[in-house]
């Protein structure tokens, strides 16, 4: 049985692997906490980096996808992974505001079933904590909004796994007065944002220092 599920793990990591390549150069470091991830299909939680032809550096959640670690039948896990990509410094990627954006929200989404059954229906906003983040990116109660599930010109929207299909759901990470409106035009303000980013050509690419689409 232990066999079985070290082929399982390893088919599913090559898989993965093969995907991230195609979408630019991979690093070799992969960035895994000391603990946690028990809240993970696979009982391990990971990141990745890989940098994008154009320049830009892409961050995904490594693991999202992997299989339910408690049962034999097929399965992709959540379903999907996170992706946040950015044309802005990173520096060590570990300290970088850009991965803690990243850790926070996938946070949130491996803790809350009902936010991963929305996130495969479409876009979805949520809040995160704002400490150690550019303080023009968080709000007056201390937050920064982020903006889940923009549809990339540049990204595919879902890959294939042995074992099923995985949704790949962009970050972007919201001005204070972009949460603004989106909270104040209710259940349209989503759309409305993402029809904005789409128009200004930043799309689902994070920057603190750009103006406003609102």
């Amino acid at each position: 049985m232990k066999r079985q599920l070290q082929e399982r793990y390893k088919q599913t990591d090559a898989a993965r692997e093969a995907f991230w390549r195609t979408l630019g150069a991979l690093d070799p470091r992969t960035l895994t906490p000391i603990a946690g991830g028990d809240e993970w299909p696979g009982r391990r939680q990971a990141w990745r980096l890989i940098h994008r032809p154009a320049g830009s550096t892409l961050l995904v959640t490594d693991g999202m996808s992997d299989f339910d670690a408690n049962s034999d039948e097929p399965s992709v896990g959540f379903e999907l992974e996170l992706a946040l990509e950015t044309d802005e410094p990173l520096g060590p990627m570990a300290h970088s505001w850009q991965y803690q954006v990243l850790a926070r929200v996938g946070d949130e989404v491996t803790g809350h079933e009902r936010l991963r059954k929305w996130l495969q229906q479409g876009m979805m906003s949520m809040e995160v904590s704002g400490e150690d983040m550019p303080p023009e990116l968080v709000t007056q109660e201390g937050r920064v909004g982020v903006l889940l599930g923009i549809k990339p010109s540049t990204l595919p929207l879902s890959f294939d796994m042995p074992e099923g299909k995985v949704r790949l759901v962009t970050i972007q990470v919201l001005l204070p007065t972009e949460l603004e409106f989106l909270l104040a035009e209710g259940k349209g303000g989503s759309e409305e944002l993402a029809r904005r980013f789409m128009a200004s050509g930043q799309e689902h690419r994070v920057r603190a220092q750009r103006p406003s689409v609102v």
